[in-house]
């Protein structure tokens, strides 16, 4: 048994040293490029970043923000990602310890993160991510609370879910609501969660996504057929529901129990 200093110390190296590769994962997957070549580089004059310059968060702060070579602003977008990896991974050792349900959580928490980004810059949400995500979390229900039937009724639901809802908005509005991304990214959710787990997801990132619809329609930024990236809300909810979902069903249950 590890002391938990230890694993709280460990998850969230890893975490950091995750966020820094996600960072790489989120500029370079929309545009086509390899996650593995070329080494980092400096945005502005191309100088590969050297590895003493590339320890997470802390490379940032004694840098003073700037690249080393032309002393161009780097964004503070790099330490903050790879401080809340570090976070969420700290968080999710504590949850589980060094256990088997806790390689399953890291890679969900990595995988949602990187949605979120991706989708809020790019507008997509990477077939190399959900693919793979979907079997993946059906083979984590083995060790995780979900049960297996539950993960695959969820892979099924969460993609025939969103894609009916993207056909009955096309079909109201003229306009795609929603993408092939959205639904295989709600398939991936769906295994990892359980269909409980995903219909609360795909309803609190529904509550979500009209809060922020609203909001930017009051301030005169967006009208009622502004797109919004759905897996920028999904993504979040669902690493949330991984983490408190049970208690949130649980809770809600026994407020309706008469």
């Amino acid at each position: 048994m590890y002391p938990l200093w230890f694993v709280l110390t460990a998850t969230g190296f890893l975490g950091a040293v995750l966020g820094s590769f996600l960072n790489v994962c989120v500029y370079r997957i929309p545009r086509g490029l390899s996650v593995v070549s070329p080494p980092s580089a400096c945005p502005s004059c191309g100088e590969r970043i050297a590895p003493y310059d590339n320890v997470p968060v802390l490379a940032w702060l004694w840098l003073g923000g700037k690249c080393r070579r032309c002393r161009s602003a780097i964004s503070p977008r790099y330490p903050v990602v790879e401080a809340l990896t570090a976070a969420v991974f700290v968080l999710l050792g504590w949850r589980y310890g060094f256990h088997l349900e806790l390689i399953p959580a890291l890679y969900f928490a990595a995988a949602m993160i990187a949605v979120t980004l991706i989708d809020f810059d790019a507008r997509i949400i990477p077939d190399a991510i959900t693919l793979p995500g979907i079997p993946l979390g059906i083979l984590a229900a083995l060790v995780t609370p979900v049960t297996v039937p539950s993960a695959a009724i969820g892979a099924v639901l969460g993609f025939v879910l969103l894609w009916g809802l993207g056909w009955g908005y096309r079909k109201a509005t003229g306009v795609d609501g929603m993408g092939g991304g959205d639904v295989k990214l709600a398939a991936m959710l769906g295994a990892f969660l359980g269909w409980p787990g995903l219909v609360l997801t795909v309803f609190g990132a529904s509550l979500l996504g009209t809060v922020v619809g609203v909001a930017l329609m009051a301030r005169g930024k967006g009208g009622r057929r502004t797109a919004l990236p759905f897996g920028t809300f999904l993504a979040p909810v669902g690493l949330a529901v991984y983490l408190w979902g049970p208690a949130l069903i649980h809770a809600y249950l026994s407020l309706a129990r008469p």
